[in-house]
């Protein structure tokens, strides 16, 4: 469980936390110096409890007079929180252009540092913070418009459906959970008030159809009955928020007697 106090916080950490008011802003530049490209290892990364998740991103920029400097290399949450990258590389392909590419450690749980951690606010729509500097003079700041999401991880519980075997046309209730990463207490919690598809896949084929939309209870819990037409296996499936991931259960198969 995370405590963010005050006095656990580093010289360092007070220093970088400053940089958390400020708010984003349009991308600005001087000059001929140019962004070409930017892209990212992934475009979501989703995040559980426990396990560090790992991203890249790679920027080429452009200045006729070439790169002096880029800095910054920061992502930035919709809550202001920033994760600064843990390594960099710089190449100049031409003498023009500089290509940089950033690692970053994605941790719901730094034990070194309760201040950098990733928190439930955080989750949703980051941005990518960079300056560069160019010989002559000219720059270029990125700060709003480069845009990726970390998610956090949902799951949903093994599928359950009863009774087993079942009498065509009969009833079938269907059971399962939905739950996801609480960053704030390293838990995985019930997802409540959520919209889960129940889908049907038909013994001897391949592809899963919606039978209805179930809504999760407050602890995340789902339960419903279906009329059993056919053999075949049972699961649910949940699409995923702005700020959680999606998820699909292991699914129950249900014989016709």
């Amino acid at each position: 469980m995370h405590i963010r106090t005050a006095a656990a916080a580093t010289v360092g950490s007070l220093a970088l936390l400053t940089l958390l008011a400020s708010t984003a802003q349009a991308d600005t530049h001087k000059g001929d110096t140019a962004l070409t490209s930017v892209t990212f290892s992934k475009t979501t990364v989703n995040v559980g409890i426990s396990e560090i998740q790992k991203l890249t991103a790679s920027a080429t920029l452009k200045d006729n007079s070439g790169i002096k400097t880029v800095m910054g290399l920061k992502l930035v949450s919709p809550d202001g929180h920033i994760q600064f990258a843990k390594s960099s590389t710089c190449t100049r392909p031409t003498s023009t252009t500089m290509k940089c590419t950033w690692s970053y450690n994605l941790d719901p749980d730094d034990t070194t540092d309760d201040y950098f951690d990733l928190r439930n606010s955080s989750a949703g729509t980051w941005h990518l913070d960079l300056e560069a500097a160019a010989y002559d003079g000219d720059f270029y700041t990125l700060d709003s418009s480069v845009t990726m999401k970390i998610k956090r991880y949902a799951k949903l519980a093994t599928t359950q459906a009863t009774p087993e075997p079942v009498a065509k046309g009969k009833t079938l209730t269907v059971t399962g959970a939905l739950t996801r990463a609480d960053w704030n207490t390293n838990k995985y919690v019930g997802f409540a008030a959520q919209k889960v598809a129940l889908q049907f896949k038909k013994s001897g084929t391949s592809t899963y159809t919606t039978v209805k939309t179930v809504t999760t209870d407050s602890t995340g819990k789902l339960k419903t009955t279906t009329t059993a037409n056919a053999s075949g296996t049972w699961r649910w499936h949940f699409a995923g928020t702005g700020t959680t991931s999606s998820a699909t259960a292991a699914g129950d198969g249900v014989a016709l007697k």
